[in-house]
C-alpha cells in the first residue's frame, strides 16, 4: 500500500503544467493593458504552504494610459491589518500575446504571455532592496473570468520552495 501511495504521489509530482497556449480559444481573450487601465479592486486570502489562510488580501488599483499600449498603475496593497503598502506599475504590450513589467519594489522585468483567457508571469519582489538573497519570486496565473472579472493565483517561493499562495478577485469599478 505505501509503495501505490508513494508511486502516486510522485507521478503526481512529473505532472506537466499547462502553458499559457494551452489556454488559446478557451474563453474571452484577457489583456492585463486594456484591463487594468481604470479603476480595479481586488479581495483574496493568503495561505501558508499547508493551504491554511494567514491573511486576507485586498487592492486598490488604478491604471492610466502611457502610450497606445501601455499603462501606469498606482496599486495600494493591504495584507492583513499591516500598513498599506503601494506598488507603481509599469505594464506594456509588446507583442500581440507578449507583455513586460516593471514596479518599484520588483528586481529586472516580468515577461508575459497571454492567450485566450489565461496569462501568466513570473518576477521577483525586493523584499529586501539591499540584499538580493532576501528577494522572493513572485510566479503569477490570471484568468479572465466569463464576467470580466480575473482571478489572479500567485505562488510565492524562494529558492524553488513554495512559501506562500496569494488568490485574489479583481473587479474593474464602473
Amino acid at each position: 500500500m505505501r509503495l501505490w501511495l508513494l508511486a502516486c504521489l510522485a507521478l503526481a509530482g512529473c505532472a506537466k503544467a499547462l502553458p499559457p497556449a494551452g489556454f488559446a480559444g478557451a474563453g474571452p481573450a484577457f489583456d492585463p493593458v486594456a484591463f487594468f487601465t481604470g479603476h480595479v479592486t481586488s479581495w483574496g486570502v493568503e495561505e501558508n504552504r499547508a493551504g491554511q489562510p494567514t491573511a486576507i488580501v485586498t487592492t486598490d488599483c488604478v491604471g492610466t494610459p502611457d502610450g497606445a499600449d501601455s499603462i501606469r498603475m498606482v496599486q495600494v496593497l493591504h495584507v492583513g491589518g499591516g500598513a498599506a503598502q503601494t506598488r507603481i506599475w509599469h505594464f506594456t504590450r509588446t507583442g500581440p500575446s507578449a507583455y513586460l513589467g516593471t514596479a518599484n519594489d520588483m528586481a529586472g522585468t516580468a515577461l508575459g504571455t497571454a492567450a485566450g483567457p489565461a496569462f501568466h508571469w513570473r518576477w521577483v519582489l525586493e523584499t529586501h532592496p539591499r540584499d538580493r538573497l532576501l528577494n522572493v519570486t513572485m510566479d503569477q496565473w490570471m484568468y479572465r473570468m466569463a464576467d470580466g472579472d480575473v482571478v489572479i493565483r500567485t505562488t510565492v517561493s524562494k529558492f524553488g520552495l513554495s512559501l506562500l499562495r496569494i488568490t485574489e478577485q479583481f473587479d474593474r469599478q464602473n
